[in-house]
This record gives C-alpha cells, structure tokens and sequence, in this order.
C-alpha cells in the first residue's frame, strides 16, 4: 500500500528522511487545539492509514505555541447533549455511546497499530489531549509550569470517556491517579515524572528530539497493559481504596455531583477487566451520566460562562448586572434565613452545618425534588424558586449570554449549587414545567 500521507485538516502528517511520520495537531482558526468531531474523525483515518504504513513510529505534537490539546469543544459537546436528550428515551444510551465512542477507538487504534508512537508534549495537554498523550507508548514532557497533564472533566461535570479512567491509573496507580480523576489535579515536570505519567522531562525545545531518539532506538509498540504479563489491581484494594473515595465524595458532595461516583464506577468496572473490555465500560458509564442535567449546567456556567466573566473582569468591564444578580440572590438567602440547613442540604457551599449525605447514590432529578414529602427539600425548592421568581424581571432582557455570566458570578460569589446551574438556568426549568427528569430541556 501506498506511504503517501493522508490529507487533512486538523492534523497533518509530516514524513522525515529518517522514516518517522509527525502527526502535527494544528487546528485551523483555533488559538488552542480541541476534539471536534472533525479531528477525531481524522485521528481515526490516521490510525487507519498508519496500521498499513512503512513508517518506523510516530511523533505526536502540536503546532500551536500555546497547548498540545486541551480537550473537547465544549460548545459541540452541548449541541450533542441536545441531540441525545431530545432522543427517544430508549434510545439515549446508544445514541450517545455512537456519538462519543470514536475518539476512544481512534487513540485505541492509535496504541495498537504495530508501530511506536512517541508524544512530545510542550504545552497544556487537558482532557482528550491527556488521553491521546497517554495512547502514544512514550511521552516526553517540556520541564516548564506552563506544561502539564491533567483530566479536568469532573470540574464540568463530566469523566474522560476516551481511556481516561483506564489509562491513567494503570500508568501511575490508583492512589496517584484518584487526585487527577476527582479533582482535577495537574501534573507537570519532576511530578509528572516521578508519577510515571511521563517517560522523560526535557527543556525547552528538545522534546522532539527526545521524541525521535526514543523511536529509533528502543521502541516497542506495546502498551503496559496489553502485554501478557499485565496483573490488574485485585477486586479487594479496589473494594477498599474506592469505598474509602466514594464516601469522602458522598461527604463533600451530599450526592448532589455525579461525575466523581460515575468516575469511580469506572475504576470499579473496568481496571479488572481487559482494555478493550474497560473502554466500552467507561463509555458505558459516560453515557449513562451525559443524559443527565448536571453536566449541562456545569459546562454552560462553569466553563462558558465563566469564561465570560473572566475576560470581562480582566478588562475591568463587569457588567452591572452582576452585582444586581448577586443583591437579589443573597436578600433571598437572607430572608430565608430560618431555612440555612435545608440549603446546606441542597448544596449551597456558603451555608454552614450541612447534614449528612441525602443519599447514597445519585438518582435522577435533583435532590430538592419534592417526589418525597420531605420538609427540607420543601423549603429549599421554595427558596430556589423564590430567587429566581425575583430575577424574572432582568431574565427578560438579559441574553443567553448574559444569563449565564450571571449564574457564574451566583456560583463564585454567593455559593449557588454549581449542579444547577446558577439561578437563571434553574428559572428556565421552572419555565419548561419543571421536567422532573431534568433531561427535556
């Protein structure tokens, strides 16, 4: 078969005299790299093309100065969430499970091609551009701050569904990897080294280098756990590590933010399996969770509108109508006060004495659901519902954009329950008739 590259557009493929390919992320009209469904696409029609290939391995950088790939769109993400919500019932599992699969097959395709694959990394690589990193079999790491890995999607709301779950743990262990997974913790430099996240830790500017002499030396095109000496983690430590996990998130949580329970359930279910077997395992459980409505609130306030209120706030350009957001918000709490253990209860991060966790698992519908005569979740419905009669007036002249700058602003300043999304979104339920699923929205 035919060397010659394919052609692509989010990529592209560099063929060196010394027989290595370069995979090149350099996404078009983008400061930064991230997944659309473009470039997963394309990853996949590289892997395809590289399995029938002559070349001696691979480097996987980016082109861009400012990240190696910082994860998904977001902004496809949501559309995706629509699409899948707006499903029949029946079929939301599949539809979501075709829809986010492939990235998890390319970078499977990618490790399982025949021929070694080397990253050099020298920049931010987040999310999916952490899993793809961690699907090459070697990874070079630039010895800057600025340079790290990390899996933030239980920031959003979310879990990695391209590996994530899998890899990390089987690279660096299941103590080490809980900080990443849960908490969205960072890893750069000496740490990330001594983690075994990454193989080697280089200056500035000798990351490819270090990327090529690896390839045409000792390269062995063979992942950790697909070689026939690999011993997962017994069914005991997992019991005991992640039970101890589950209930410090239950503590933290009140059972209000599913992503880190998902999360969990990920490492439960899949380290003892095979890899293909822990991959579909994962997707599995990632879309279970993406049906549901906490991820779609937390991305819309936590990463869209927070990124609105960050740009606008460095230019010293806060809108006015933040602060009238927040007086409203915190005269209700105020009044309210009498009802300080029920919103605790729900989430409010600024209430104090909050009781024990509400349940055990996260079920579908929010914990202030009034399914169940509870006189607790009672008043604190009555009180989210009363914020957000009040802002009723400035939600008729605020745009979508607005709205959600606002409800950031609720979450940072005034400790509204990130899970729902900040007062305008819990409004716009109230508006559609309170589906008590939360998905039809």
């Amino acid at each position: 078969m035919s060397d010659s590259a394919p052609q692509l557009r989010q990529f592209r493929v560099e063929i060196r005299a010394n027989g290595l390919a370069h995979l090149v992320f350099d996404a078009p009209d983008r400061s930064m790299n991230v997944f659309t469904n473009a470039a997963i696409h394309e990853l996949g029609e590289f892997c395809r093309w590289l399995a029938a290939s002559s070349v001696r391995g691979v480097v996987i950088r980016s082109g861009k100065a400012s990240a190696f790939c910082v994860g998904a769109d977001l902004t496809e993400l949501g559309s995706a969430y629509d699409v899948i919500v707006q499903s029949m019932p029946s079929a939301r599992f599949n539809v979501a499970f075709d829809h986010f699969f492939p990235l998890s097959a390319a970078i499977r395709a990618l490790e399982t091609a025949g021929k070694p694959v080397a990253a050099a990394i020298a920049g931010l690589a987040l999310g999916g551009g952490c899993e793809l990193a961690m699907g090459a079999h070697y990874r070079v790491l630039v010895d800057v701050p600025s340079a790290a890995l990390g899996l933030p999607e239980s920031l959003v709301g979310l879990l990695p569904g391209a590996g994530g779950t899998q890899r990390l743990p089987r690279l660096v262990g299941l103590e080490c990897a809980l900080p990443v997974l849960l908490d969205g913790a960072r890893l750069s430099g000496a740490a990330a080294l001594d983690a075994g996240l990454v193989n080697e830790v280089v200056p500035p500017g000798e990351e490819i280098a270090a990327a090529e002499k690896w390839l045409l030396s000792k390269a062995v095109a063979q992942q950790l756990w697909d070689r026939s000496d690999w011993s997962p983690p017994s069914i005991r430590e997992l019991d005991s590590v992640i039970g101890e996990s589950r209930a410090k998130v239950l503590a933290a949580s009140l059972g209000h933010y599913p992503a880190p329970l998902a999360i969990l359930d990920c490492l439960q279910f899949g380290l003892p399996q095979c890899f293909d077997g822990a991959i579909r395992s994962e997707m599995a459980i990632f879309s279970h969770l993406i049906q549901r409505p906490e991820p779609r609130n937390m991305i819309q306030s936590l990463f869209l509108g927070k990124t609105d209120y960050d740009r606008r706030a460095k230019r010293g350009e806060l809108p006015d109508f933040v602060g009238e957001v927040l007086a409203v918000v915190q005269a209700v709490l105020s009044e309210n006060e009498k009802h300080r253990a029920a919103l605790g209860a729900t989430g409010f991060s600024r209430m104090a004495d909050r009781p024990p966790p509400a349940r055990r698992r996260a079920e579908p519908g929010y914990w202030v659901d009034d399914e169940i005569a509870d006189g607790q979740r009672r008043a604190a419905r009555a009180v989210l519902q009363e914020i957000s009669v009040a802002l009723t007036p400035m939600a008729d002249r605020l745009s979508t954009h607005e709205q959600r700058l606002a409800d950031y602003a609720a979450i940072r300043d005034v400790g509204y329950p990130a899970y729902l999304g900040g007062p305008f979104a819990f409004l716009g339920r109230l508006r559609l008739g309170d589906n008590k699923s939360g998905l039809s929205r």
